[in-house]
């Protein structure tokens, strides 16, 4: 499995879980979708809803790959996406914390883009 395969799989395995376990909780009502790009490697984990007569639309996770590593562009996980990225083998310089700007991501251990 080459890598850019391989990291499509462990970021649609990672937003499967945490999908999963947000469809059981019992007092979370938004319906959730998960949107997955394999042809040009972006995925997202979305909920939408309306409350109040307001539309709510939020992106709870979008991640991308671009030159071979991964740009995590919303991560609104409390453990953060990067932590499970790492539990999968995925190594930091492959990792681009992107909802950071550029001149910051050189602060963090992770890769600046």
């Amino acid at each position: 499995m080459d890598k850019l395969t391989r990291y499509g799989e462990i970021i649609k395995k990672i937003l499967t879980e945490y999908y999963q376990i947000v469809e059981k909780a019992p007092d979370f009502h938004p319906e959730n979708c998960l949107i997955f790009d394999d042809n040009n490697h972006h995925y997202f984990w979305r909920s939408i809803d309306w409350v109040n007569k307001k539309r709510i639309n939020n992106t709870h996770v979008y991640i991308r790959i671009k030159n071979e590593k991964i740009y995590i562009e919303e991560d609104w996980t409390e453990e953060g996406i990067a932590t499970e990225l790492l539990r999968e083998g995925v190594p930091k310089e492959d990792i681009v914390l992107a909802f950071h700007d550029p001149e910051t991501r050189k602060y963090t251990d992770f890769a600046v883009a």
